[in-house]
């Protein structure tokens, strides 16, 4: 199905105060979506090897249990998939994040429910699932198969692909300590499932419901909702062979407004200085959420504190994480907050310098939607795209952009690799690219579309940025592509 939407494009003029230096932001909504198409879009998209975005929606569609969307740049928009086709709703329902593309060109992802059915999940324990980009759709694994879910249950997490090749994700309750603690998997893209970690509740957390980061260092970070020293969260690093080490707990100076603050949503994205950043729902200076660093030893900063100007016009309660920019900078969305109380945009360095970028619902229909939930992605050709999971045309949601004044760049699947690797380089005009660099080492390419350059890592390169020459100029890529000894 192919429902194409006009955008609707709007402007904020900032103030002063937060305007300093700024160009204005442009936002134009993409789509709105209807519920027969999906709604409650609260999921971070993806950018795919053909350049378009590629999302999930928890709720509409035939079932009313979620969607799988496609959607072009320009706002082309195409449902793939509705959850709960298949009988039992053994597909899956409800995914709670968005998707990952693997280096075998399919995309992956988890449902929080469907699947097998137990007395501790009545609505189904989850599903891992893969998606073809024309639309073959895959359930991989079905979780609580064994009856005690040792396994997990309810994966919120969307999964990552490590440098070794295999999946990485968590579920949000399962495992063998208690129903509600939660797991860390290991998972081949074939679906062969291995537990790495049970989470043990109380101070060694419980309930990791954002998605894991790879550093460059090779380990994984993530983060529980529940748990740690004062019950509101923990940081924790895991090996990829399953070590595991707690670093940090929310709250823990035992204020009432937690400082430091409590409840990490979303997840953790690594900056270029090593450290990792994120948000917290809750907690900080204001008890409105705030954006935090925490190096990998656990170091952990707060950085910027919501609520911190009047009416809370910088916004309040971000539910999700960060992207980082081309510009060294992290951008974010924060739920509620901002001129109009429909949520913000925002950027902040990693130094802690914050400019409010854009207010939701400047227009009394709210036609560019409200309240988003999901983080940002930027696309190749410098622009963000995100989604929100109310207003719009029909009051069910839409798709957005925002233009920041960001140039094109490239981005390599996947981030890291050893001499002679595969590659896929990602852009979106790569037509009669002249040539390919890793860190200056020269490679050997095939284009592949005018968005994808097949390339393999070349002997001799050392990790930085990968240059491609194209007709239009050079391209950079968006971080560095770490070479693996």
């Amino acid at each position: 199905m192919i429902r194409a939407h006009g955008g609707l494009t709007w402007m904020l003029a900032l103030g002063a105060a937060a305007a300093c230096g700024l160009r204005a932001q442009t936002v134009t909504a993409l789509f709105s979506f209807n519920r027969e198409d999906g709604n409650w879009a609260s999921n971070q998209m993806i950018q795919a090897t053909d350049g378009n975005l590629y999302g999930t929606t928890r709720e509409g569609g035939a079932s009313g249990k979620g969607t799988i969307f496609r959607i072009t740049p320009g706002g082309v928009f195409t449902e793939l998939y509705d959850f709960c086709s298949q009988p039992n709703c053994s597909d899956g329902a409800s995914p709670m994040a968005g998707l990952v593309q693997a280096a075998n060109g399919f995309l992956y992802g988890t449902a929080f429910e469907g699947g097998v059915t137990q007395p501790r999940c009545l609505s189904g324990c989850g599903t891992v699932f893969k998606i073809g980009l024309s639309g073959e759709f895959t359930a991989v694994y079905e979780f609580c198969k064994t009856g005690t879910c040792t396994d997990g249950a309810r994966p919120a997490g969307g999964l990552i692909q490590a440098i070794n090749g295999d999946l990485y994700g968590t579920t949000e309750y399962g495992g063998s300590q208690c129903e509600s603690c939660g797991t860390v998997f290991q998972m081949t893209p074939g679906g062969t499932l291995t537990t790495l970690f049970n989470f043990t509740g109380g101070a060694g957390g419980e309930r990791p419901i954002a998605s894991l980061v790879q550093a460059a260092g090779g380990n994984l970070y993530g983060t529980t909702f529940f748990g740690g020293e004062y019950s509101t969260g923990t940081i924790f690093e895991i090996t990829p062979a399953g070590a595991w080490t707690g670093l940090a707990s929310f709250c823990t100076e035992g204020a009432n407004r937690c400082s430091n603050g409590s409840a990490p949503y979303g997840a953790m994205v690594q900056g270029p200085d090593g450290n990792l950043y994120g948000t917290t729902n809750s907690g900080g200076a204001y008890d409105f959420g705030e954006v935090y660093q925490v190096t990998p030893a656990g170091a952990l900063t707060v950085l910027y504190s919501f609520c911190a100007q009047a009416n809370c016009t910088d916004g309040e309660l971000p539910s999700a994480g960060l992207v980082l920019a081309t510009d060294g900078n992290l951008y974010g969305t924060t739920e509620y907050g901002g001129v109009y109380s429909r949520g913000t945009l925002f950027r902040v360095s990693p130094g802690g310098g914050f400019a409010s970028l854009y207010s939701f619902c400047p227009e009394a229909g709210c036609e560019q939607g409200g309240n988003p939930v999901a983080a940002l992605v930027q696309g190749t050709n410098g622009d963000f795209y995100g989604t929100t999971p109310e207003y719009g045309s029909y009051g069910q949601g839409t798709i957005f952009s925002l233009t920041a004044g960001l140039g094109p760049f490239v981005e390599a699947r996947p981030p890291a690799g050893k001499a002679g690797a595969p590659v896929i380089i990602l852009g979106s005009d790569l037509s009669g690219a002249t040539s390919v660099a890793f860190n200056g080492t020269p490679a050997s390419f095939t284009v592949a579309s005018a968005t994808e350059i097949t390339t393999a890592v070349p002997a001799g390169a050392h990790s930085g940025s990968i240059q491609v020459m194209t007709p239009g100029g050079a391209l950079a890529s968006n971080v560095p592509f770490f070479v693996v000894p």
